[in-house]
């Protein structure tokens, strides 16, 4: 008994700890999809990008936030690229993104100069701070400390004055255009910050898992969308820090239901069905809106008709 309890004390840190860093995809995909409304799939490339550089640079003997760093501007270049095909080239969106996205593939490979790279043994920067206490519980808190001071910048951004003008472009990009405003290096800018973001939580999934690889980028957009989605679904809100929790919240949230439904032997689920699981919680959480808004509209009118009804007896007598 005492041996489950530990084993699912360390599913839940480790759910916990996936959690945190997909949320730092979440924020990178509420930036595209939500803010300004461009549908970037080049995520699933700059996620392993991100993961390869670090990877490659702690190996080679860098100091592990540098390589983090490094990690973050090659995630954002994956995006300025992306914004490049669509803006500069007028290529579709989804086709600029897609096309970002299998580039990446390569570029990944070449980078460490085989498919998967290993980081057993090698500093990171977790290692300091877990010698302070037992790992299953410092890696959560740091992740957690480094998530929080990236949604605090986020917040911070939107709410100034060129967040302004990055949220108008997604909303009316010809008022900005109107007011002489570039839109186009508010694209650059927002997919760059994005991707940057994603590069980020890359970095962060190699180093707490020990290895690279260059397939661990696939299905992060789903994953991104199902957090963002499941979070403003269940916490909505037009404020801006509100938005941002929400998606966080909405990432750990997700990662600790598909923990619990494959830790449980839900359904006779199996590790194999993740992909399945994902699509089912996305689809509930697009579908659960739509059915509120029907369920309300139909109470209006039977409010309307009983309504109108009474006020025919009225007149009738």
């Amino acid at each position: 008994m005492q041996k489950g309890a530990v084993m699912s004390a360390f599913a839940f840190f480790g759910a916990l700890e996936i959690g945190l860093i997909y949320g730092l995809v979440a924020l990178g995909v509420y930036l595209t999809f939500r803010v300004l409304d461009f549908p970037d799939l080049s995520v699933d490339g700059s996620f392993p990008m991100g993961a390869a550089v670090a990877a490659t640079a702690i190996v080679a003997g860098i100091n592990p936030w540098i390589a983090t760093g490094m990690a973050v501007i090659a995630g954002s270049m994956t995006g300025w690229v992306t914004a490049f095909l669509a803006v500069r080239c007028g290529i579709l969106h989804l086709l600029a993104s897609i096309l970002t996205m299998i580039a990446a593939f390569s570029i990944n490979i070449r980078i460490m100069g085989k498919p998967n790279m290993a980081l057993l043994g090698e500093d990171t920067i977790l290692t300091p701070f877990e010698a302070m206490g037992d790992a299953m519980y410092i890696r959560p808190l740091v992740v957690g400390v480094l998530v929080l001071l990236s949604a605090l910048f986020v917040v911070h951004l939107l709410n100034s004055d060129f967040g302004l003008g990055l949220r108008a472009t997604g909303v009316n990009a010809r008022m900005v255009a109107a007011q002489g405003a570039s839109t186009g290096f508010y694209t650059y800018f927002g997919l760059a910050l994005s991707n940057g973001f994603v590069g980020f939580a890359g970095a962060l999934f190699a180093q707490t898992n020990s290895f690279a690889d260059v397939t661990s980028g696939v299905g992060t957009i789903v994953v991104g969308l199902a957090a963002v989605i499941l979070g403003q679904t269940l916490i909505p809100g037009r404020k801006i820090w509100v938005a941002v929790c929400a998606v966080i919240i909405g990432s750990v949230l997700y990662r600790l239901a598909v923990a619990f439904a494959l830790s449980s032997g839900m359904f006779g689920l199996q590790a194999s069905d993740l992909n399945l699981v994902t699509a089912v919680l996305v689809a509930v959480a697009l579908i659960a809106p739509k059915l509120k808004q029907s369920m309300k509209a139909k109470q209006r009118l039977n409010n309307a008709k009983q309504s109108t009804s009474k006020n025919g007896s009225g007149e009738a007598l």
